[in-house]
This record gives structure tokens, sequence and C-alpha cells, in this order.
């Protein structure tokens, strides 16, 4: 299996720091999605926030081709409370050469609300991520012109936070958010939060669906290399992008945990 369904799992097929790249590896079609959801999980994460689901209407038919994918009735609300993972939908109008959000179901986001990325295009969607427009924006935009249905990619990434919780919406400044955080306590404190992410299109609608399966550990249950990865990969993110992940309220009692954790030569 090319990319697993677990932080551990994950971490070592993740850029650590450095220039931004996609890292895509192909996955058949049963790596795709998490062979066993916790669907009632999924239920209440839905239910209890209303503003996971976002749609615009030329989101109806792909999320309704979707459904009949996952073999549930509906359209994309209903296709991603049949799975793990989160959902987004990207088409590509007539008179334009851009992808655009058409429909997002995500109940477990990564500090970023649907609401406020529905109907922006690529480069938009990521203009919080330092670097993305010059190292990456113009690879993605010909990764999706030139993906073809049947064809399934998955990459994966990870941040650190203050919070097992699924859902993460930071509030506050990172050194509110991490003030508790110390290198006695980092083990517990940190958490290690991996997007297991696909891509792939639709064949009758043609739109792209980008999955999102969110997987959560905390820092001390993971193996000593991976632990020993992130340190190294915090000090050296690409400038901007420590200070959006909040790193330099972290990095210190993170770097001092992973020398304790260090594995033998």
């Amino acid at each position: 299996m090319t990319l697993g369904f677990c932080v551990d799992a994950l971490l070592p097929k993740a850029r650590g720091g450095g220039q931004l790249r996609m890292g895509l590896s192909r996955l058949s079609e049963g790596e795709w999605l998490q062979p066993d959801p916790d669907l009632a999980a999924r239920a209440d994460a839905f239910d209890e926030w209303p503003e996971a689901v976002q749609l615009t209407p030329e989101a109806e038919a792909p999320g309704r081709e979707l459904a009949a994918m996952l073999g549930v009735n509906g359209a994309l609300p209903e296709a991603a409370r049949a799975a793990h993972e989160d959902m987004c939908l990207l088409t590509r109008a007539k008179n334009e050469e851009i992808y655009r959000l058409i429909g997002a179901a995500v109940a477990w986001p990564t500090d970023w609300r649907p609401a406020d990325k529905l109907g922006l295009p690529l480069r938009a969607l990521h203009a919080p991520i330092a670097g993305y427009d010059e190292q990456l924006a113009t690879g993605v935009d010909r990764f999706m012109a030139t993906l073809r249905p049947g064809i399934i990619y998955g990459r994966c990434n990870w941040f650190i936070a203050p919070t097992g919780a699924r859902r993460w919406l930071a509030e506050g400044e990172p050194h509110e958010q991490f003030a508790h955080v110390t290198p006695d306590n980092a083990g517990e404190a940190l958490f290690v939060r991996s997007e297991r992410q696909t891509l792939r299109r639709l064949p009758e609608t043609n739109a792209i669906l980008f999955t999102i399966g969110v997987h959560v550990e905390p820092l001390g249950t993971l193996a000593a290399q991976n632990v020993a990865m992130l340190a190294r990969a915090v000090e050296t993110l690409v400038s901007g992008e420590g200070d959006r992940r909040g790193a330099p309220a972290y990095a210190d009692a993170l770097t001092a945990f992973a020398a304790e954790r260090t594995p033998p030569c």
C-alpha cells in the first residue's frame, strides 16, 4: 500500500521542510478511501457544524455522480457522510481555464472554513500557503488539466496542533494556543495532524473530486523516526510557512522532545 491510514504510516510519505511539492502517489481503487469509517462520528460532525456543507448549483450533478459511485442516495453531503473523508468538488467553466471550488462537505477542516473558499480558483484557495504561487501553482494547474478519469492520486501533509480534535479552527495567536506546551509535556500536549488527500476525475461530469482524510495522534505515540523528521522539518519550512503554522510557538518544545526520542544509529 502506497499510503496508509494513520499518522505513523503517512508521515514517511509527507514532505518535510524545504521547497513545496505535490508528492503524489498513484493509488488503486482499493486504496482510495478508508475502508472502515466511523459513520456515527461523521454524522455527529456534520450535524453539530452545519456550515461544513457549502454548495453552488454546479455541484449538484457531480455530487450525485459521486454519491452513486459510493452506493448512497443523494449528492455531495450524503457522499461525505458515507466515508471517513471530507470531500470537495472542483470544475472548470467553459469560458475559463481555471478550476474553482463548487462544493465542499468538510466536517473536519484544518483551520479553514468552507464558506470562505466556495467559488474561489485554485490559486486563491491556496493563497495562505507561503511559496505556493511561486513554487507549486503552475504544476498543480497542469496536473488538474491533464488528470484523466480512472486514475487516482494521493498525497499527505502534516501540521502540529494544540488539540486532538478532528475539527481544528485555530483561535487566538499561536503563542496563546501553544502556551501550555513545554519540552516535558510535548508528547501529550502536541498533536500531529496528517491529511490523507486524494484526487480523481469523475468520468461523467468531468469534475475533479478532492478528498481529505484527517488523522490525528499525540506526538508521543509516534515512532521516534517520525518525531525526528518533524523536528527537522519545522527548522526548514519555507519563509513565512513556519509562521503560518505557528512553528515559533512550539518548535523549541518539539525539538527538545525529539532529542530525547532520537533513535540509535
